[in-house]
C-alpha cells in the first residue's frame, strides 16, 4: 500500500497535463508504471491528476472520446484505490492540431479537460504561426477555450514570445511544462518559459509526465525552482486554483 515518503506543501496541487494512462501512447506501459507515477505525484502534494493521452496523432492510437476510454480512465482509477494511492484520475486529452482537426472538432470527436469547455493542444514544434492562430480561433468559434500544451517548446514562440502573449490576451490558456522550467527540455524552451513567467502570460504549469524514471510527475524541484527563480509568482495559483478552475469549468484567475 501507498506510504508518503517526504514531506511536501499544504496546498494540493493538480496536475492538468500527464501520460499516465497505460498502455495508450508513448507514456506510461503498464499499470505498474502507473501506479508508481502517481505515488510519485502523490508524495509531491499532487492530488488530482488529468490523464491526457496523446489523440489525433498518425499511429493507430487515435484515442478520440469513446466508451472505450472511458473505461480506461475508470480501471485506472481502480488501481490506484486498491493500492490506496490517494490520487483521483480525471479525463481528457492532448489533441494534435493537424490536417483533420476542424472537422473532428466539429464532429465532437476530442475529449476535454474533465469534459468541461477546456481543451488541451498541442501543435508539431516546427508548426507555422499563422496556422496555429487559425486553429485556436476554430476552438473558441466552437464554444470552448483552447488550452495550449506546452507554447515554450515551439519554435515560432522560441523566436518571438510576443505570439503566446497575444495567446493568453485573448483569454486562452497557456499550459508550461516543468520540464521546461527545470531546463530539461533544452535551453529555448527553459529562457521561453522563463519570459512567459515573468510577463504573466502562463495560466497553469504541468508535469507532462511519461513515466517515473524520466519526465517525472513529482514536482518538488519545480516548487524550488519557482521559489528561487520566480518568487515574485504563486505557485498556487498555476498549479492548484487555476487547474481548479479549469476542471470545473470556471473562468481563470489572472497571474
Amino acid at each position: 500500500m501507498y506510504e508518503a515518503e517526504t514531506a511536501h506543501t499544504g496546498f494540493g496541487m493538480i496536475d492538468l497535463h500527464c501520460h499516465i494512462l497505460p498502455g495508450v501512447d508513448d507514456g506510461s506501459g503498464s499499470p505498474d508504471t502507473s501506479c508508481r507515477m502517481a505515488a510519485m505525484a502523490a508524495d509531491s502534494g499532487v492530488r488530482a491528476i488529468v490523464a491526457t493521452p496523446h489523440c489525433n496523432t498518425r499511429d493507430e492510437r487515435k484515442n478520440y472520446a469513446s466508451a472505450e476510454l472511458s473505461e480506461a480512465f475508470r480501471l485506472l482509477q481502480e488501481e490506484l484505490d486498491y493500492w490506496e494511492i490517494p490520487i483521483q484520475i480525471l479525463p481528457g486529452a492532448e489533441v494534435l492540431v493537424r490536417e483533420n482537426f476542424a472537422q473532428l472538432l466539429e464532429e465532437g470527436r476530442f475529449l476535454t479537460l474533465n469534459r468541461s469547455r477546456y481543451l488541451l493542444v498541442e501543435f508539431y514544434f516546427d508548426e507555422d504561426s499563422e496556422m496555429m492562430l487559425r486553429n485556436l480561433r476554430r476552438i473558441e468559434e466552437n464554444g470552448l477555450v483552447p488550452v495550449i500544451a506546452h507554447p515554450e517548446r515551439y519554435f515560432a514562440v522560441q523566436d518571438n514570445p510576443a505570439i503566446a502573449q497575444d495567446w493568453a490576451d485573448r483569454g486562452w490558456v497557456l499550459q508550461i511544462n516543468k520540464s521546461s522550467i527545470i531546463g530539461n527540455l533544452g535551453e529555448g524552451a527553459y529562457e521561453t518559459s522563463a519570459i512567459l513567467l515573468r510577463r504573466g502570460a502562463a495560466g497553469v504549469i504541468a508535469s507532462d509526465a511519461h513515466h517515473y524514471r524520466y519526465r517525472t510527475p513529482h514536482m518538488g524541484v519545480l516548487l524550488e525552482e519557482l521559489a528561487n527563480r520566480f518568487p515574485e509568482i504563486d505557485p498556487e495559483l498555476l498549479l492548484s486554483e487555476n487547474p481548479r478552475r479549469i476542471i470545473n469549468n470556471r473562468e481563470l484567475a489572472a497571474l
